[in-house]
Formats: C-alpha cells, sequence, structure tokens
C-alpha cells in the first residue's frame, strides 16, 4: 500500500488526506492537525472494524459484524478502499446502511471513519 495518511483540525474537524510527504506541518484554525491512527482491534460495545466481503468481481464492506449504528449523534462518516494506487471513498450520512461497494482489488485496505470512534481498518 501505498503511503496514506490523514490529518484532522481538533478545532473545525477538517480533514486532510496527504497524497505526498513532503516535510511541512500540516496546520488549521492556527493549530497543528493530529495524524490520525487507525484501530485494528474492536473493544467497544460497537463494532468498528471493516467486513470485508468479495463477491461477484465486487468488494462489499460492511461496518461492523453487526451493522454500526447510523444516527446523527453516532455514524460512519465515511468508507474508503486504499489498493495500488487506487484510492475511493463513499461518503455516508445517518440513516443510510454503513455499507459501501467497490470494483475488486488483489489485495488492499478499508479504512472507515466513526465521528465518535476514530479511523478504522482492516487489511485484506
Amino acid at each position: 500500500m501505498k503511503e496514506f495518511e490523514i490529518y484532522r483540525c481538533k478545532v473545525c474537524g477538517n480533514m486532510v488526506l496527504l497524497v505526498k510527504k513532503g516535510g511541512g506541518t500540516l496546520t488549521c484554525c492556527g493549530e497543528n492537525m493530529e495524524k490520525l491512527e487507525a484501530n485494528k482491534v474492536d473493544a467497544s460495545l460497537e463494532k468498528h472494524v471493516p467486513v470485508v466481503i468479495r463477491e461477484d468481481g465486487r468488494i462489499r464492506v460492511e461496518v461492523g459484524s453487526t451493522l454500526h449504528p447510523m444516527i446523527p449523534e453516532h455514524y460512519i462518516e465515511w468508507i474508503a478502499l486504499v489498493s495500488g494506487d487506487r484510492v475511493e471513498f463513499k461518503y455516508l450520512e445517518p440513516g443510510e446502511d454503513p455499507i459501501a461497494e467497490f470494483e475488486d482489488a488483489e489485495s488492499g485496505t478499508v479504512f472507515e471513519y466513526c465521528n465518535i470512534h476514530g479511523l478504522w481498518r482492516k487489511d485484506f
């Protein structure tokens, strides 16, 4: 997997996907942005680790072995597939199912972002 870093502003919530590391410092709202580290193990009651299912030449991603809640106060904001030189996002809204479909890939990583519990990943 190519370099993949996401930074978040602690003040306003802006997120930035770093596509090339140059050496400067990312700032927003007058402060350094925080680099998000993806969790891989779910120890909370809610299930956050993405589940990757291959079917019919597609990759189906479901957030959690039991689907994650999708209410305005607690929901999955987006799901992303990173494979080789490809990065694809699906943005979600409260009320939608936390599910995304992508074209198949031999291997890669799926990321998802929960508005409360942060960034999660699953390698496949």
